[in-house]
């Protein structure tokens, strides 16, 4: 994967502070979707089943009373939007000219956002972690909440995408947007005032009740944590101790080679840290990212908890992952969020794109990411109301 392209994936992830996960790890290559417009002799398109198409098209030509006032490319535009729509999944979508221009705006200079990362989770759209620090979390959104309204439109029938763009917009102005949340009789709304978000990717500390584990939290996968990860390990090294954890919760990923580097940190080289997976019809051979070893010497009996919830995902839930199934760490906290699809970006021509999806992620021992999520060792749930942080106590107990 090129610099390039690792770059259009993070400043993708960045668009997400405003709302969107599925397009920003495992990003491909812009290309126009005319180098792949050659239909395969065995494709299941036939001549019958357009004829079923242009009969309703003809049909609400001559019917409807709007017919004169849509135009011939609204359509078209409609009927793409409908078809990918058909595939299932929230992470393939088409771009129209206005959408087009706002995410290739949004990859190319600097946006303000509200903070938090969304996907789409029993059709409903949810908030996967709000960022440290940012508008979302200072106003009281938290992971699972469930977005039902978006400025008063319902989210019901609404994409992701159409969800980023009606939450994004100038440093400043407010978005409004109404929440469902698990617990809570009654929805909740919430006004926020967009801002430019500033990433906090990592943090150490000692915890109070016990001066012998060092904690490491990741908030994010971004283009220089893996130098800042390196760091943080030496940091760890100098500190003398040998139980460390690792605080993935509420982090919603980013660069997919920053998770390899990670990885590769406790995996011994060589050793698969994550397959991507194609379909069959796809022709392309599946794809292994092996660990690339560290030259950080980690202590002596050393030991490891890698802490998760329902807002790590992507990257987080590669590392956790191939960390836990190869017995170098006991994962412990809540099922994680379940991402774990690659997308590519296809311009159909200067105006118009598709946003698909091509792949698949598997850990190291074939277990699918994505939807599926992974099950902790020790599933503990966080009680917000509780003063002390649970999870935490049972990483501290199962270390000690």
């Amino acid at each position: 994967m090129s610099h390039n392209t690792q770059k259009n994936i993070f400043i993708t992830f960045l668009i997400t502070f405003a709302f969107l996960i599925g397009f920003f790890i495992g990003n491909k290559e812009k290309v126009f979707a005319d180098e792949y417009f050659s239909l395969p002799e065995n494709t299941s398109i036939s001549s019958e089943d357009f004829d079923l198409f242009w009969k309703a098209l003809l049909l609400l030509d001559k019917k409807h009373p709007n017919a004169n006032t849509i135009s011939s490319k609204d359509r078209v535009w409609s009927a793409i939007q409908g078809l990918t729509a058909s595939y299932d999944d929230p992470y393939t979508s088409f771009f129209n000219p206005k959408e087009m221009e706002v995410f290739e705006e949004s990859i190319s200079g600097e946006f303000s956002g509200v903070g938090m990362e969304v996907g789409l989770r029993n059709g409903f759209i949810t908030v996967i972690a709000p960022i440290k620090n940012s508008p979302a979390e200072k106003i009281g959104v938290v992971t699972g909440d469930v977005i039902t309204e978006i400025n008063g439109e319902n989210t019901l029938e609404m994409t992701i995408d159409e969800a980023v763009q009606k939450i994004r917009g100038p440093k400043g102005e407010s978005v409004e947007i109404v929440i469902a949340r698990e617990g809570e009789k009654q929805l909740l709304t919430f006004t926020i005032i967009r801002d430019i978000i500033e990433l906090v990717s990592i943090e150490t500390s000692i915890p109070e009740n016990s001066k012998d584990v060092f904690v490491i939290s990741l908030y994010s996968f971004t283009d220089d944590i893996s130098a800042k990860f390196n760091l943080a390990m030496q940091e760890f090294i100098k500190s003398g101790k040998n139980k460390l954890v690792l605080d993935l919760r509420n982090n919603p990923g980013g660069y997919l080679s920053a998770s390899i580097d990670i990885a590769s940190v406790f995996i011994p080289q060589g050793k698969p840290v994550l397959i991507e997976a194609f379909s069959e019809d796809s022709g392309r051979e599946d794809i292994i990212y092996r660990s690339k070893g560290s030259s950080i010497k980690l202590p002596k009996d050393f030991k490891m908890v890698v802490l998760v919830d329902q807002g790590s995902a992507s990257a987080s839930e590669i590392v956790a992952g191939a960390l836990g199934e190869y017995d170098i760490a006991t994962i412990v906290g809540a099922k994680t969020f379940g991402k774990g699809s690659v997308q590519e970006y296809l311009k159909l021509d200067d105006s118009t794109a598709l946003k698909v999806t091509i792949a698949t992620w598997l850990t190291p021992l074939g277990n699918s990411i994505n939807k599926n999520g992974l099950v902790p060792d020790h599933e503990v749930k966080y009680d917000s109301e509780s003063k002390k942080d649970l999870q935490l106590e049972k990483a501290i107990e199962i270390l000690k």
